[in-house]
């Protein structure tokens, strides 16, 4: 090649080489939170001592803990379940989520004993209705007993049209594969919360069991007995009370 002919190519291809577009470097994945075990609740423990397969399952815990929004960790979560929780805005994230996973069992056991398959045709007025999405009289399923319509009314990942073929107790159906019944139950739970502004027990909830005075929320009430340590009072010392009463 010539000198000349060489010498005016080299800079084209430093040019070229240089001008190559560059391919976006990958982003790396967002860390998953960090998840603890929770307590098992009153009936968990009955069922254990049975041997009754139709309990919670501790993975579920991780399934919740790695998906509770920030806005239920927030101050605003806080003041709505303080009467749970009342250490609640001092925790951790990690103790907080563990909090919503002890939560959620606890309406599990108060809604459906547990059972991950429960379907159930209740007849009370306030849910004896046509299911916009079946169009059918509602039915409340799975562990946190919920509805197709959900899927609508709080973007759920319920999927009827591959459902309708299945039994209506197929552990298949997307409705009662418990990470998607409990996600569900996750954006129920923020819409109360953050969203409305409502406390964890009130006469407006989703669920029957977290409305005040009722046999329901009785029962729940009772599995929410074994609440993470961590919520709990900090207990005074004696060496406290006789300051304080020194005072």
């Amino acid at each position: 090649m010539p000198r000349f002919l060489a010498l005016t190519l080299s800079p084209l291809l430093i040019l070229t080489a240089c001008s190559r577009p560059t391919q976006p470097a990958t982003p790396a994945p967002a860390p998953q939170p960090q998840t603890k075990p929770t307590p098992p609740t009153p009936i968990a423990e009955k069922k254990a001592e049975l041997g009754n397969p139709n309990t919670w399952d501790p993975s579920w815990d991780a399934d919740i803990e790695k998906s509770v929004p920030p806005e239920l960790l927030c101050a605003q979560a806080a003041r709505a379940v303080r009467s749970f929780c009342p250490r609640f805005a001092q925790l951790s994230d990690t103790d907080k989520r563990a909090f919503w996973a002890y939560t959620f069992q606890a309406i599990a056991g108060a809604e459906a004993g547990l059972d991950a398959t429960s379907s159930v045709h209740h007849t009370d007025a306030a849910v004896n209705k046509v299911d916009p999405e079946t169009h059918h009289l509602s039915r409340q399923a799975g562990l946190l007993q919920l509805k197709y319509e959900d899927a609508q009314r709080y973007n759920c990942p319920f999927d009827y049209a591959a459902d309708r073929a299945l039994p209506e107790h197929d552990p298949n159906r997307t409705i009662l594969q418990p990470q998607r019944n409990l996600a569900c139950g996750l954006n129920i739970m923020q819409n109360q919360i953050i969203t409305k502004g409502r406390p964890l027990v009130t006469s407006t909830s989703y669920w029957a069991t977290l409305h005040p005075g009722t046999a329901g929320y009785r029962v729940f009430a009772k599995q929410m007995a074994n609440v993470p340590s961590d919520c709990r009072p900090v207990p005074r010392t004696h060496s406290s009370t006789h300051r304080a009463a020194g005072r």
